[in-house]
């Protein structure tokens, strides 16, 4: 017979499965009830009377642990809010998905799920490489490698302007360095106009990433490697060597000139300066030869001749002096006279000698033909002296 057919004992559990423990006799809390009881506690928490008036209302203990639940999860919700951005970064805030604010460096709050905030690097200088084989403007394959240096000048932009400033930037920058390569010849591109290749890719590029307003700022632009295929290598490599030995002699040549143009033109200021001093030497000789003749003048008029013998014996002392000749004056032939030869050849030949070192030595020379010079000058105020004395006498006669 089965447990649950009629005629059974009402009295009796018709049920076989359960026992007659009470506590295995009761059923499971039905989730009504317990949403019923926490509406219950909130509401006489906030002085509400229990929407069940059967029920007895919630005892103080229940509002007191509701309350310190409360407390403590707002507790620790206030100290989540806190956080630091570095001294190198920008904060960039989101408020429920939207933009609201960038955070400077420092200690901040914000209300934790309620607010997002993403730090951004402003001072870092980053670099972004590029390389590839390339199309010249003559139609030549070479493989150019370059890289830009940039920084994050507004944080803002450089996340939310663009889907990836970093990946926009790196199209960018193989962009323009390829329309700067196409429109360059391979030999500049190899040797003399990589310069002007690097300072056309960095304008190029600032013109590509301008209207994307992406927040970067373009710091310098390297052209790191610019070469020909390997099938060609070596041959471009020899034509490099050639025209790098080619700029060498050029400018080996240039400081030659440099340092010999110097040098030259010191000469030429010295010989001038010396003709200078020798014009005014002379010209300072004459004007005090002139002087002192007007000074004589006078005094060769008190007493010519007196005047003419001291000039004389003045002339003819400075001739002697610098002669090797003996003069004898032997009014009587009785006496004997010797000449010292010796004498007078050790001194023809000392003559010699310094005449072949004033010829070596160009200062020696200079002096000798100062020396020569005022010589010469004396013999023509001798000689005009002389010719003055003899119209005086001619005079004198006439007198």
């Amino acid at each position: 017979m089965a447990w649950n057919e009629p005629g059974k004992d009402d009295k009796k559990d018709p049920n076989p499965w359960k026992s007659g423990d009470k506590k295995e006799n009761q059923s499971p809390p039905d989730l009504d009830v317990i949403f019923q009881k926490i509406s219950d506690i909130f509401s006489g928490f906030f002085g509400k009377k229990s929407s069940d008036n059967s029920r007895p209302p919630s005892s103080g203990s229940g509002k007191f642990v509701v309350l310190s639940l409360i407390v403590i999860i707002a507790i620790g919700w206030f100290f989540m809010g806190w956080y630091t951005v570095k001294e190198s970064d920008r904060g960039v805030v989101l408020r429920f998905g939207a933009y609201h604010s960038v955070a400077e460096p420092g200690l901040h709050w914000n209300p934790k799920f309620i607010d997002t905030v993403f730090p951004v690097n402003v001072k870092l200088i980053r670099t972004m490489p590029t390389t590839g084989f390339m199309l010249t403007q003559d139609e030549n394959l070479v493989k150019v490698a370059m890289e830009a240096q940039y920084r994050v000048s507004d944080p803002t932009k450089y996340l939310y302007s663009v889907t990836n400033a970093d990946n926009s930037l790196r199209e960018a920058l193989d962009s323009s360095l390829r329309f700067v390569v196409g429109h360059t010849s391979m030999n500049d591109v190899l040797t003399t106009g990589r310069e002007n290749v690097r300072q056309k890719t960095w304008k190029k590029l600032d013109e590509i990433i301008k209207p994307y307003d992406m927040g970067l700022s373009v710091l310098d632009v390297n052209l790191q490697q610019t070469r020909p295929p390997e099938q060609v290598k070596k041959a471009f490599d020899d034509a490099i060597a050639a025209q790098e030995d080619e700029h060498r002699f050029v400018r080996e040549a240039e400081a030659y000139e440099r340092s010999k143009e110097p040098i030259a033109r010191g000469h030429v200021q010295r010989i001038y300066q010396v003709s200078q001093a020798y014009k005014q030497g002379v010209i300072l000789k004459a004007e005090g030869e002139v002087a002192r003749f007007k000074k004589l003048l006078p005094e060769y008029r008190l007493n010519p001749q007196v005047m003419r013998e001291r000039l004389y014996l003045k002339m003819m002392q400075t001739v002697l002096t610098n002669s090797s000749k003996v003069l004898i004056d032997q009014k009587s032939g009785g006496n004997l006279t010797f000449l010292p030869l010796d004498k007078l050849m050790n001194k023809a030949r000392q003559s010699d000698s310094n005449a072949k070192q004033n010829e070596t030595d160009k200062s020696s020379k200079k002096d000798a033909n100062t020396k020569k010079s005022a010589r010469n000058t004396s013999n023509d105020g001798i000689r005009d002296a002389s010719r003055y004395t003899r119209s005086e006498r001619s005079n004198g006669r006439n007198y």
